[in-house]
């Protein structure tokens, strides 16, 4: 298993230039303004999810950071809700016979489709498998949800053809990208899912970048109209081999990097048995997802703010790991954010157009810090290195 470099560089210094005091940006607008019982409107929201689980365990995905539920299991129910509201854990769920009834209800944030509808479907009893949902009946289905509710989004989460087209679970339709952007119409969140290091096919099998380029994908198609999202693996799930907590904070950061808006963790495992909350059941990787989710959490307000281009150059010692950059501006203060997307260590160098001077660089959590000259500076990381910097 080779490992992949991430390097993630949070940059912040005042914009202030001789002598003037530095403009402080608008709060950013909400990707959630439009919908009146959405998902919190506060810049300082970022979704945090869990997939398919048991509300009996909110208290426990709150602790560790978590702000959402995505999908109940033969739900929602009346008990499931009553669970969730207690918790103060937001539900993105069916919109069944049940929730009609709760309308007015804040738990709920928002409605999706069924799992997967890009994939080949189940033609039960053991018959195989039909072709994928057509996106046209996506696209019907979404009209009746909105018709029914229009004041929260609709989320649809596809699957892992959006970042391999030689995903053979497609059936008829693998090897087809082309369907992805015809689904979107259908939805204003769109997820999908991927995890590279429980895979079973030799050409995704720790290649994180698969994430990332899913992710990138998905903001290509959506063209600005929709709020991505994407899955990461936090488990065995069907597999022997299993992320290392480095791994899972690269996927998050590689995902956020390239555009996704709001995580989702995958945390069933079936391997070596069947454990629905496996991720609640181990201690090593539920204290690095606790971790990350609260850096996100702490990050918010930036993460919600507009990109801003061309401001940044990279230059990496190690021509085959190439970095991936995203600047941000809040908060009174700019936010570099970088990702080695192939393996290998590297030594990186960060020169921003508009950062002049010496300035002291402190490196968050780490406890030391290094100095910036003439508006760049550089640091050496080792396999999944991840990297605060600020400048004050």
């Amino acid at each position: 298993m080779k490992p992949i470099l991430l390097l993630v560089a949070c940059l912040a210094f005042t914009r202030g230039a001789c002598g003037a005091a530095p403009v402080q940006p608008s709060p950013p607008a909400s990707p959630y303004a439009k919908w009146e019982h959405g998902p919190s409107h506060d810049a300082g929201f970022f979704p945090i999810a869990v997939w398919l689980q048991d509300p009996r365990n909110a208290g426990q995905y709150r602790a560790a950071g978590f702000n959402t539920y995505v999908g109940l299991w033969k739900g929602p129910t009346e008990s499931q809700l009553a669970a969730l509201r207690a918790s103060g854990m937001k539900l993105i769920c069916d919109q069944n016979a049940t929730v009609r009834s709760h309308l007015d209800d804040s738990t709920i944030i928002g409605w999706m489709h069924g799992d997967e509808p890009d994939n080949a479907q189940s033609l039960g009893d053991s018959k195989g498998y039909g072709p994928p949902i057509p996106a046209k009946t996506i696209v019907a289905d979404y009209e009746k949800i909105r018709a029914a509710d229009p004041s929260r989004p609709v989320m649809l989460n596809l699957g892992q053809g959006v970042a391999w087209d030689g995903w053979y679970g497609r059936g008829v339709r693998s090897n087809h990208p082309e369907d992805y952007p015809e689904y979107l119409p259908g939805c204003d969140i769109v997820s999908f899912d991927i995890y590279p290091v429980a895979h079973s096919n030799p050409q995704v099998v720790s290649n994180l970048w698969y994430v990332a380029h899913g992710v990138e994908r998905l903001v290509k198609w959506a063209g600005g109209q929709k709020v991505v999202w994407n899955c990461i693996e936090c488990t065995r799930i069907q597999s022997k081999s299993k992320a290392f907590p480095s791994q899972v904070r690269s996927e998050v950061w590689m995902s956020l990097i390239h555009g996704s808006m709001g995580i989702i963790y995958f945390v069933h495992e079936w391997q070596p048995k069947f454990d629905e909350a496996a991720l609640l059941h181990d201690p090593e990787m539920l204290r690095e997802v606790t971790v990350i989710n609260r850096q996100i959490t702490e990050l918010a307000p930036v993460l919600n703010s507009p990109t801003v281009n061309d401001v940044v150059q990279v230059s990496s010692s190690n021509p085959q790991v190439p970095v991936a950059v995203m600047l941000k501006r809040g908060e009174g203060a700019s936010y570099l954010f970088a990702v080695a997307m192939r393996d290998g260590d590297t030594t990186t160098t960060f020169t921003l157009k508009d950062l002049a001077g010496d300035k002291t660089v402190e490196v968050l959590g780490e406890d030391r810090k290094l100095a910036a000259h003439g508006g760049g500076f550089s640091d050496t990381f080792k396999s999944w290195a991840v990297h605060c910097y600020r400048i004050k």
